[in-house]
């Protein structure tokens, strides 16, 4: 089964222009029709799929290309899972660091609350 570009677009509720976009990347390498027309099959949504799933959790567009990338280089998958984790590893670091930063934060603001509804309070008035 093949697919348009307005159809790939839809599917993944994006304009034509990001998919075009990760074409000028080389991420998408779709055939043409002989009319010019980009076909697209199962693998680039599968690409796509991938791409995407990589920006939603923080991945660079280097990164996600190279990961993307890796599986055309070497079929079996391995160094693509290992890039993967590789890079995954990384970026549970960088989330886990965020969210201890989060929570500190909400507990110096908890704090900070706390501090002004007791003066509230004191003062009388509420």
């Amino acid at each position: 089964m093949t697919y348009t570009i307005t159809q790939l677009a839809k599917e993944f509720n994006v304009t034509t222009r990001t998919i075009r976009y990760y074409e000028e990347l080389n991420l998408l390498q779709p055939a043409r029709s002989e009319s010019g027309r980009r076909i697209y099959f199962k693998s680039d949504i599968t690409k796509l799929k991938l791409i995407f799933r990589g920006k939603r959790f923080g991945f660079s567009l280097d990164e996600i290309k190279e990961m993307v990338l890796l599986f055309d280089q070497d079929r079996t998958g391995r160094k693509q899972l290992e890039r993967t984790i590789e890079y995954g590893t990384k970026r549970i670091e960088e989330v886990t660091t965020f969210i201890e930063e989060l929570e500190a934060m909400r507990t110096e603001m908890e704090e900070l609350r706390n501090e002004f509804i007791k003066k509230l309070n004191e003062t009388g008035e509420t």
